[in-house]
């Protein structure tokens, strides 16, 4: 990653909400606490919501290493 700041917070971020819907993941396949309310409603909602998350992070993540990766910080934006 370019060594910018702002780059750097917005990677720590997205590798942030990746870790949040990681453990939401993990809360509703292994931990009954994870289950809202013990709606099949609910639970669905909160595993499609993780899933949202997951995708947004794992998306943001792979954008900013392409767009700035370390080894070429001249190269920013040529993509």
């Amino acid at each position: 990653m370019a060594q910018f700041n702002v780059i750097k917070a917005l990677l720590a971020q997205a590798e942030a909400d990746k870790a949040k819907a990681l453990t939401s993941f993990e809360l509703l396949t292994t931990k009954a606490v994870g289950i809202g309310d013990h709606s099949t409603g609910d639970y669905f909602k909160n595993a499609e919501e993780a899933l949202g998350q997951l995708s947004k992070a794992e998306e943001q993540i792979e954008v900013l290493k392409k767009y700035f990766p370390d080894d070429q910080p001249g190269e920013i934006l040529k993509g």
